[in-house]
């Protein structure tokens, strides 16, 4: 359901769209996008068992139709975790290192996350509203709580900033984005 959101926003983006800055530091649209479908493109290899190459999660420059590659990245993915034991194979994730696998349970809270967080990005950089099903974002706080708030998310290129602190009454997904160091109130921070 996330990444059906976020491939809503972004069938919305025109070609003059690319060069908006977004929630995520250092990253235009057009950044965001290219990372956001080769992650699906990584996410779909590692439940095929196809993961370990770092070949198969680099980031490419956008084709000439953002929209339709990044579309045929999320049904690629959403395929790949649509199989019936997806959440028993393990996933090799070498973006974390040489030789890192985890259960597919666990990998795909993780691509969750991101495409919770990352379809509000899209939406926030386009300056359109966002929602998700209550039920969706109930089930993404915990996983977003569990993310470790250390030292390494001071560290460049890191996935997310410092938590932000979070009054008890947020709604729950200004609560995801507080812990995972964005601001709802983005772009006016």
């Amino acid at each position: 359901m996330a990444v059906r959101a976020s491939m809503a926003l972004v069938e919305r983006v025109r070609p003059e769209d690319l060069e908006r800055p977004t929630p995520c530091a250092g990253w235009d649209l057009a950044g965001l996008l290219a990372h956001m479908t080769a992650q699906h493109r990584g996410f779909a290899a590692s439940a095929g068992g196809h993961g370990t190459y770092m070949d198969v999660w680099r980031v490419r420059p956008l084709g000439g139709s953002p929209a339709a590659d990044y579309a045929d990245a999320s049904e690629q993915v959403i395929t790949a975790f649509a199989a019936h034991d997806v959440l028993e194979r393990m996933f090799a994730l070498p973006e974390f290192g040489d030789g890192v696998r985890v259960p597919g349970r666990r990998a795909i809270s993780f691509h969750f996350i991101d495409y919770v967080v990352h379809g509000w990005d899209i939406a926030r950089s386009l300056a359109l509203p966002f929602a998700l099903p209550a039920d969706l974002l109930q089930t993404a706080v915990p996983i977003a709580e569990a993310i470790p708030d250390d030292d390494r998310r001071l560290a460049p290129g890191t996935a997310f900033a410092p938590r932000l602190p979070i009054p008890d009454d947020r709604d729950p997904l200004e609560r995801i984005l507080a812990l995972v160091g964005r601001s709802s109130s983005w772009p006016k921070d």
